[in-house]
């Protein structure tokens, strides 16, 4: 594969990290080349990666100490990025699950805006350590590399008082107690397809379902943590 101008994105859970790899035409319009990702993070690594027609670009298991974490595990899937595929991404897209009160679109991140995102951890403890971790590290090492946040929650953030309410005191909502709603990028992407897909029912109300993963299910149960509490998503 030869160097182009790239855009990395990366989805980070809690033993994965999925990523896609988009060139960028002379017109701005983006192109997938290579879809992948690094699972069994800290039991039984394993980097797979296919490229735009489907060929497998490499599936490769490595030792557990090699890759430990979900840092490590973007670092490993870059390295091999730029090593083997020559790939240098100008920027990299993260999802990210919780934006709080404050962010309703994307944000280019900093150490300021890390911060910021690293206080709403409480509020999804089993998705925001997570997704901030990759953020974090390529800071560190990569500090030139423009990386930008997108936030399942902002999909939510213009629904009315009533669905982001609990009743509660004031000064808790104001803290940032509330009905946030997730999944908000999945629902940006099928809100902005419909048209082409369905356009007879595009612009009636629509119910869109969002299937939770079983493991994620089993993750939960297993982890006494306090449960994430999710919105009432537009219709």
């Amino acid at each position: 594969m030869t160097d182009m101008d790239t855009i990395l994105v990366a989805n980070a859970g809690s033993s994965s990290v999925k990523f896609q790899v988009f060139g960028i035409g002379q017109d701005g319009s983006l192109k997938r080349q290579i879809k992948g990702q690094i699972d069994g993070v800290g039991s039984r690594p394993r980097l797979r990666a296919t490229g735009a027609d489907g060929s497998v670009l490499i599936d490769r298991s490595y030792e557990n100490e090699a890759v430990r974490d979900v840092a490590t595990a973007l670092t490993t899937a870059g390295g091999w990025l730029r090593d083997d595929m020559r790939i240098q991404p100008m920027a990299i897209g993260h999802r990210v699950v919780h934006g709080g009160p404050d962010y309703d679109r994307p944000v280019r991140v900093d150490q300021d805006i890390l911060a910021k995102l690293e206080r709403y951890v409480s509020l999804a403890p089993l998705h925001q350590p997570y997704n901030l971790a990759p953020i974090r590290s390529v800071l560190s090492r990569f500090p030139d590399i423009p990386q930008v946040a997108c936030f399942d929650t902002a999909f939510h953030r213009g629904h009315g008082a009533l669905a982001d309410r609990y009743a509660i005191p004031e000064a808790l909502y104001a803290e940032g107690v509330r009905r946030y709603g997730f999944h908000g990028l999945s629902y940006e992407y099928i809100a902005s397809i419909l048209p082409d897909v369905a356009p007879d029912i595009a612009s009636r109300r629509v119910i869109v379902a969002h299937p939770r993963q079983r493991r994620l299910h089993e993750r939960a149960r297993q982890r006494p943590q306090r449960r994430e509490q999710h919105g009432v998503h537009r219709t």
